[in-house]
């Protein structure tokens, strides 16, 4: 089997916060200890309640927390996987990640998806509408987001990268193939592989090069097997999650990023830290 046209990016590792369950020193301590650690990306996620444990536990909003983790950190990049477009007026949040691009000197990646969580929704009035309905919402925001960042002064200080959440077939990854710089992705194996060349499709059709976009993906064991798996397929970007009820345990990232600095090193790749083209 040929590689996938995006096969010669560099492995990156990204951890999500999940901000649940957790005072915000707990948060503060996690993010410093995995910038430490040498992780390429720090994610939150965008909801108002916990998705797991006691749902009415802790919790702290997304974007307040990015700006604050902007003025923290040093390297990473930091996102939200992934901001709700239900949410905010997209002028708005494309102003909100223009301002988090400035505070951290350009590390922001826009992290956004058509949202999904339905508490959410009743508890601060927002119409859930259908999958069709956000899905469809989403397609009319981005294009207004892209066109709000390039009318904005100052300027964001690189064109921001869009990681675009979701694998609905028809829609999503269309979305993707136009706007995405990154697209994230659920599933095992032979699910991401017919996502991805579905959007690969999707991108022949749009003119777009499939090289553009990165894969990305969530894992909830080690690399052992499944490392060299993700990466035969074209995944580029693995993201491992932890949260307060752990104590934000980092044992199995630490664990994903010797396997990221293992294959590097077999491809000659950049240095940690190293952001998306």
């Amino acid at each position: 089997m040929s590689e996938p046209p995006y096969a010669n990016r560099p492995v990156r590792i990204g951890v999500q916060l999940q901000p649940q369950h957790a005072n915000y020193a707990d948060l503060r301590r996690a993010v410093e200890a995995a910038e430490d650690a040498g992780v390429d990306v720090i994610f939150t996620w965008d909801h108002f309640f916990p998705l797991g444990g006691a749902p009415d536990g802790k919790h702290f909003e997304c974007w307040t927390m990015l700006a604050a983790w902007a003025e923290q950190t040093e390297r990473v990049e930091i996102s939200a996987l992934v901001t709700c477009n239900s949410y905010r007026n997209p002028e708005l949040l494309a102003d909100m990640a223009r301002t988090v691009d400035h505070i951290s000197d350009g590390r922001l990646i826009l992290g956004i998806g058509a949202g999904w969580f339905e508490k959410d929704y009743a508890e601060y009035g927002y119409e859930f509408g259908t999958p069709g309905s956000r899905i469809a919402a989403l397609g009319d925001s981005l294009p207004r987001i892209r066109s709000r960042l390039g009318r904005l002064n100052p300027a964001p200080t690189r064109p921001i990268p869009i990681l675009v959440g979701g694998g609905g077939e028809r829609k999503t990854l269309r979305l993707a193939a136009e706007y995405a710089n990154i697209w994230h992705g659920f599933g095992d194996i032979d699910t991401l592989t017919r996502k991805n060349r579905i959007l690969d499709e999707w991108c022949a059709e749009l003119g777009r090069d499939p090289g553009a976009i990165e894969r990305s993906t969530s894992a909830r064991r080690g690399p052992e097997g499944l490392g060299e798996q993700l990466v035969g397929i074209g995944e580029r970007l693995i993201t491992i999650s932890t949260d307060g009820t752990s104590g934000f345990d980092l044992a199995l990232t630490r664990d994903w990023l010797q396997f990221r600095d293992e294959q590097n090193a077999d491809i000659g790749a950049s240095s940690p830290g190293q952001k998306p083209m």
